[in-house]
């Protein structure tokens, strides 16, 4: 019986499209470090201090340009939320605002500032079911600060009740030395001239270059060769007919 190729081109049209899974390991902080650090001990319930002592965190605002990495964060989060990570924001039905805060766990809100007026009541009452409960904490996310969303003053106000962070978008340096490192720690054998070669002709999406990343260095132990500009050319090529 014929193998299946694992690099056939559709399945790596959907694997560089689809990039890697957002987790918290994988978001390359750059000048948001110590958003990161909130945003960690927030997912685990407690201060992110070595003893875990001081004022547990409850609720962060993230906000930003697209390209910051606010989505991959609450991403991130949502995945270990209750319920499996049902999405808050301006599609969820209200009564899933309803439901939530209601124990322990973290809850994700995206997209805050376009919530209608039915969805920003809800999100009112849910910040403070939130803190009524123990064990309960709240990240939310918009395109402004707080104080600068079109949304009911009360709420704006409650919104930056706890930690607001305003990410940065990566510089193309900060991608740079994260596919490196993440070659290095791999142990995988690549020329020089590759990181620079996929920040110019690829994404600049970090999600989508650790996919694209993980294509390569499949490909590459397939044929027993350091990833080179010609191999992520072949890639490219082949999955997605870019030249």
């Amino acid at each position: 019986m014929k193998t299946p190729n694992p690099l056939a081109p559709n399945q790596l049209a959907l694997d560089l499209l689809a990039g890697a899974s957002p987790s918290l390991d994988n978001f390359v902080a750059g000048p948001n470090r110590e958003c990161l650090a909130a945003v960690r001990a927030l997912a685990a319930g407690d201060d992110g201090s070595p003893g875990g002592t001081g004022e547990s965190v409850r609720q962060i605002y993230l906000w930003g340009q697209p390209g910051g990495g606010k989505t991959h964060l609450a991403r991130a989060v949502r995945a270990g939320a209750p319920d499996g990570g049902a999405p808050l924001g301006p599609e969820a039905p209200v009564r899933a605002f309803d439901r939530a805060g209601r124990q322990p766990g973290v809850f994700v809100v995206d997209d805050c500032d376009r919530l209608d007026a039915k969805r920003q009541h809800a999100l009112f009452a849910l910040i403070n079911r939130v803190r009524a409960t123990p064990g309960a904490r709240l990240l939310a996310t918009g395109s402004a600060p707080p104080l600068g969303l079109s949304l009911r003053e009360d709420l704006r106000t409650r919104l930056g009740w706890g930690l607001v962070f305003e990410l940065a978008p990566l510089a193309d340096a900060d991608k740079a030395l994260a596919l490196q490192a993440l070659a290095g720690e791999r142990g995988v054998m690549m020329s020089a001239e590759v990181v620079p070669y996929l920040l110019t002709h690829t994404s600049r999406d970090m999600r989508q270059l650790i996919g694209l990343f993980d294509a390569l260095d499949r490909l590459a132990l397939q044929r027993q060769k350091a990833i080179t500009v010609p191999l992520v050319r072949e890639l490219l090529q082949t999955s997605l007919n870019i030249e």
